[in-house]
């Protein structure tokens, strides 16, 4: 246990605090930050998955560090628990068993079934299962790495409206899943960026038909930023075109409210400025620079897990501004950081051609 992850449980430790002040609000913030946590394992799984199918050397790059941070996944689990312990507290449907919180809303009688206690802990288990043997996928075989692509599609999905999606019960989108998957896809991407040396950058003639590989992770990086984009904006189109007082429950509290002002720094910081960025080869072509970008989108990344789940709890609540950075923070040292430091002392001993393309 390195200094790191020593760190990481004493903030955690102080996010306790939170219990004594507003449970619920404790619970919403957990979540956002576990999910973040889970978010960046399998959104790097994802791009490694992909490269399983398309080949190329960026790949060869992520996958040290996903051997790594797959490895810390029975933990990231555990972080299931409080949840399921605390998913009466959590959720209003969950408060009311007898599917009272149906009365008009106008939805189908199947969601008192649906959402169930015990259905749901059951679907949580089914949940963990399928992440557990996702996390063994790291260096598949093509068919392998299809088939887990399509699992965590179908599984990621129906865990986001769960999780997430149900804390505002009533409200569902058919495009909620795909816009959170492609931040995990981001956010992993990012990660995987982030954890690589930080070598000087690769001098290639111009006449040479050699770019750095670094490169390929920075169009990497600009085409999951775009596709996040694009779903979150037809998703809030299509909802604001309709107007249906059911459909914009979600983002009244995100718009009327404080958080405003974080939707409006997730479109400049998630998308205006890292667009700008990634349209420069001097940013993609220095790993140091690419480095730095990536660890900014690592944060946009955990605001955005924030603000799809905590508004939906605690819109006027003044104890997630500090209790948000605390479970962040701890969650993710106490995760990861030993993967992480380790993982990057290997790379940094490995010789620099290894991690640029082959010549033609």
């Amino acid at each position: 246990m390195n200094r790191l992850t020593i760190a990481g449980l004493v903030l955690l430790l102080a996010s306790c605090a939170g219990v004594l002040v507003d449970v619920r609000v404790f619970l919403a913030c957990w979540l956002a930050a576990w999910w973040w946590c889970l978010g960046l394992l399998l959104g790097l799984l994802v791009n490694v998955w992909i490269h399983a199918l398309t080949g190329g050397e960026w790949g060869r790059a992520l996958q040290p560090v996903a051997a790594a941070l797959a490895r810390r996944m029975p933990w990231l689990l555990l972080g299931l628990l409080p949840i399921a312990i605390g998913s009466r507290v959590l959720y209003p449907w969950a408060a009311q068993p007898d599917g009272a919180w149906l009365h008009g809303i106008g939805q189908p009688q199947f969601l008192r079934i649906w959402l169930s206690t015990p259905f749901f802990l059951v679907r949580l288990i089914v949940y963990a299962a399928a992440w557990w043997w996702l996390a063994r996928t790291v260096a598949p075989a093509k068919g392998r790495a299809a088939v887990a692509l399509a699992i965590h599609a179908v599984l990621g999905s129906l865990a986001a409206v769960d999780l997430l999606a149900s804390l505002a019960p009533g409200w569902f989108s058919t495009a909620f899943g795909v816009v959170v998957l492609s931040v995990q896809a981001l956010a992993g991407a990012a990660a995987g960026v982030w954890a690589q040396p930080r070598r000087a950058p690769v001098r290639v003639p111009q006449d040479a038909r050699v770019p750095p590989v670094s490169r390929d992770l920075g169009n990497l990086l600009l085409m999951w930023m775009l596709t996040w984009a694009y779903l979150a904006f037809m998703q809030f189109l299509i909802i604001w075109s309709e107007d249906l007082p059911r459909e914009i429950a979600w983002y009244l509290p995100r718009l009327q409210t404080g958080w405003w002002w974080v939707g409006v720094a997730l479109v400049v910081g998630q998308l205006a400025l890292p667009f700008a960025a990634l349209l420069l080869r001097s940013v993609k072509d220095d790993p140091a620079r690419l480095a730095r970008l990536a660890a900014w989108l690592l944060a946009m990344t955990a605001l955005d897990a924030a603000w799809t789940v905590v508004p939906s709890v605690g819109p006027h609540s003044a104890a997630v501004w500090w209790l948000l950075p605390l479970t962040f923070a701890g969650l993710a040292l106490a995760l990861f950081g030993d993967a992480v430091s380790s993982t990057s002392q290997w790379l940094r001993h490995q010789p620099v051609e290894e991690w640029r393309h082959a010549h033609p």
